[in-house]
């Protein structure tokens, strides 16, 4: 089950807080890296600082070994409480071993100094993420061009990792209220901004009925421009309005006219028979007592009401809208066949009719529209062949599509009427409204026009109705 589409006046606001929060977490991404940044130099110029102090102070001590001046200047450089404080300085000598250190427990003198220079990086060029809690750095030391070793610190940085956590945290909050605040604000503001919309889609698709204009107690007067786009639509709308009252208006008059047509024909249809009708009830009351004359006008009589029961029947059917419901059938191309046969007959044309189709392939279809879509086409083929002429008429079905074809010997469908068939681009005039009502009744089908010639090189107009569809429904 498709799922319902989220309104344009929610989903525009919710883009908009949604832009707002992605903002939010790059711009609180961005100031992080830099506070980041920010740590790393600090670490390096106070780690800098730091040995250079006691690179000086200690050198020239360490060029006398003097190992309890050492000691005790190394035991005084730890515990300042810096940012990134000396936890333990050690010095590692020229030969490989512990000269001194801060921590004598931890870093023997004379031990194996490898131990203490392989945990550090060196000065220049350390890394530091600001996430470590100590940090351990060794620069060379010499004195006067006299190789001394490597000095080794081990830096207490949780000042500092401290000092990270606490900015991150205040940083991430302050964004998120900032980054929600200003989110909700533009949610709210974008709202109220398409607020004109949502009134607008609602009158257009209200759900008890066509389109609605926006009543003018509603346009805002002191909004100009919302004024004028209300307005707008309201105009539209009338013209909208207009314009489908004037086709149907069209419409009407040539179902009208078409009746018309029919009508001329049908009358003397039925005028013809009604002599003889006439003529044998005059025998059966001059001959009653005759038994054979009078049943032989009693069956002239039955003949002949029944052929004028038959075609005011079709007549009636193919005007009636109560059938607008009611599957297609053989019978309503029959009627169809003994409307258009009097005006095939006034024209002195012939007429080809082929109806392979049986009731079980055209029931899927309705009645109503297609008998008016063959209706009009016959008429128009009729008018346009001319006396003398043939007209066509071929109703076909496969186990997807039902194709109902009608050609004629006239001269073809005038290009000026093309686009009442096969378009739905406006033609000017008011000409060719029955074909428009053609195209319209077999859009509505889901079919398909088409004008090609037969093999004997007649026009023909094909209509191709789906059938599957139909059958799908019903099923």
């Amino acid at each position: 089950m498709a799922r319902a589409a989220i309104p344009l006046s929610v989903r525009v606001p919710l883009i908009v807080a949604g832009l707002m929060l992605i903002v939010g977490v790059v711009a609180s991404q961005i100031v992080i890296a830099a506070l980041a940044q920010s740590h790393e130099r600090q670490a390096r110029e106070l780690a800098r600082t730091e040995f250079a102090t006691l690179a000086h102070a200690l050198a020239p001590m360490a060029v006398r070994d003097d190992v309890w001046a050492m000691f005790d200047l190394l035991d005084r450089s730890i515990d300042r409480g810096a940012g990134l404080s000396a936890e333990r300085v050690s010095l590692v000598g020229p030969d490989g071993a512990v000269a001194v250190s801060s921590d004598p427990q931890a870093a023997p003198i004379g031990s194996d100094g490898d131990a203490v220079l392989g945990a550090a990086q060196p000065l220049d060029g350390f890394g530091f993420d600001g996430s470590a809690e100590r940090l351990t750095l060794q620069t060379p030391l010499s004195h006067r061009g006299q190789d001394l070793g490597a000095l080794v610190i081990d830096f207490d940085a949780r000042a500092l990792a401290a000092e990270r956590r606490a900015a991150w945290r205040w940083l991430v909050l302050g964004n998120a209220l900032a980054t929600l605040t200003l989110a909700g604000a533009g949610f709210v503001i974008v709202r109220r901004l398409l607020r004109p919309v949502a009134q607008i889609a609602a009158q257009m698709q209200p759900q008890d009925g066509p389109p609605r204009p926006i009543p003018p107690d509603d346009i805002p007067e002191r909004d100009p421009e919302l004024a004028r786009l209300y307005r707008s639509y309201n105009r539209m709308l009338e013209v909208e309005q207009a314009r489908v009252s004037a086709h149907l208006r069209s419409a009407e008059r040539e179902r009208l006219a078409g009746l018309g047509r029919l009508a001329g024909s049908l009358a003397h249809e039925i005028n013809n028979p009604l002599g003889g009708l006439l003529n044998a009830v005059d025998t059966i009351r001059r001959y009653p007592d005759r038994a054979e004359v009078v049943r032989s006008s009693a069956e002239l009589l039955d003949r002949g009401l029944r052929h004028l029961r038959d075609v005011v029947r079709a007549t009636l059917d193919t005007h009636r809208t109560d059938r607008a419901g009611s599957p297609l059938s053989r019978a309503d191309l029959d009627d169809l066949r003994l409307l258009i046969g009097p005006e095939i007959a006034r024209q002195e044309q012939e007429l080809d009719w082929t109806v392979s189709a049986g009731d079980g392939d055209l029931a899927p279809l309705p009645g109503a529209p297609v008998r008016q879509i063959a209706l009009n086409l016959l008429l128009n083929a009729s008018a346009v062949t001319g006396r003398g002429g043939a007209v066509g008429f071929e109703v076909s079905a496969s186990d997807a599509t039902l194709c109902l074809c009608v050609s004629d010997t006239g001269p073809g469908l005038p290009e000026a009427l093309r686009p009442r068939l096969l378009s739905d681009a406006p033609v000017a005039g008011g000409e060719g409204v029955g074909l428009g009502l053609v195209r319209q009744l077999a859009t509505e089908l889901g079919g398909e026009i088409m004008l090609d010639r037969t093999a004997a090189g007649h026009n023909r107009v094909r209509i191709h109705l789906p059938l599957a569809r139909k059958k799908e429904n019903a099923a």
